[in-house]
């Protein structure tokens, strides 16, 4: 009931702000269709391009007309489209992966997220954007991001360690897209393992339906059905994510945690259920997940039009290797994992 109550203070304060909020919303959301038009007339990642695109009208960020929209839209927009991804999963499909699989992909991303956690920690690096970055390249790139982002506590360099993961993670996932291919030949992976190896492995989901139907309708599909598999497990990581935020040290930076169970989370519990007893028809599952799409590409324009250039640059060579590293990481689970049942 009391959360029930938060929500819909929430909403009231949005409506009461609309006004105010839409300059920057509609900024947002023009550079989302520009970066989208450039996707769809010369290919590439459109959440890269809209990055970018928002990076560069990084001067908009100071202008008190457009601050709190491009501010409302970088949290709040985000979030109801990382809820909105819970129209794309079922508990069937996941289900159909069989248990071999299912706690080989789970183990990988466990063990990245630790991966990262430590290796922030030897190469003396904030250890929040440890678990931010190894979270993106474990689970499903910039929407990861978006998500545990969401739930971290407040720190000094946040936003741009999260732009630098989502940048990050797409540039490495579009290489993933033309490389992993390859090495499953070298592997001699069959269809369905190299479907496993795509889909436990690749970074963005955009990425993944590329280099597995490149192989063959089947290693697509099993390397899509993994894929959200991955994507499912954002709701336990988060969570866990946000539990360990209450108790992490404040003399990283220190902040305030988020909900326990953000209410984000639990409209995509309730849509993934809604999904799987088949009572969101497919023209509607279709409209929540196109819906989705664009809510995290409007986000990301957002948060790159918040992003100073200037800032970036600091976040070093250290950072680099550690995102790579965490790549090649998950990369090695997952093929030992094949390799082994």
């Amino acid at each position: 009931m009391t959360r029930s109550k938060d929500a819909a203070r929430k909403l009231n304060g949005w409506f009461r702000e609309f006004p105010g909020l839409l300059p920057g919303l509609l900024f947002s959301v023009l550079i989302a269709m520009a970066a989208h038009f450039i996707t769809d007339h010369y290919g590439g990642p459109t959440i890269l391009f809209a990055l970018l695109l928002g990076m560069a009208f990084n001067f908009v960020s100071a202008e008190p007309r457009f601050a709190s929209g491009i501010s409302f839209t970088a949290k709040q927009v985000l979030r109801i489209g990382v809820a909105l991804l819970g129209a794309r999963i079922t508990v069937e499909q996941i289900l159909a992966l069989g248990g071999e699989v299912m706690l080989a992909v789970a183990a990988a991303v466990v063990l990245t997220i630790g991966f990262g956690f430590l290796a922030a920690r030897a190469l003396a690096l904030n250890s929040r954007f440890g678990i931010l970055s190894a979270g993106s390249v474990a689970i499903c790139g910039a929407s990861a991001a978006a998500a545990i982002s969401s739930v971290l506590p407040s720190y000094k360099s946040k936003e741009r360690d999260t732009v630098f993961t989502i940048i990050g993670v797409t540039t490495l996932s579009t290489a993933a897209m033309i490389l992993y291919p390859l090495i499953a030949g070298i592997f001699n992976f069959d269809d369905t393992q190299t479907g496993v190896f795509l889909g436990g492995t690749i970074h963005d989901v955009a990425q993944v339906v590329g280099a597995g139907y490149s192989v063959s309708d089947e290693a697509g599909d099993t390397a899509t059905i993994i894929k959200l598999l991955r994507v499912a497990l954002l709701v336990p990581v988060v969570l866990t994510i946000s539990l360990a935020a209450r108790r992490m040290s404040d003399g990283e930076g220190g902040g305030k945690a988020g909900n326990l169970l953000p209410g984000f989370l639990i409209a995509f519990l309730l849509i993934v259920g809604a999904n799987s007893l088949t009572l969101i028809p497919t023209t509607v599952q279709n409209l929540l997940s196109e819906a989705s799409r664009w809510c995290i590409i409007t986000a990301i324009a957002a948060l790159g039009v918040k992003t100073s250039l200037v800032e970036m640059v600091k976040v070093g060579g250290r950072a680099i290797g550690m995102i790579v590293a965490e790549t090649v990481f998950i990369a090695t689970i997952v093929i030992a994992a094949l390799l082994a049942i």
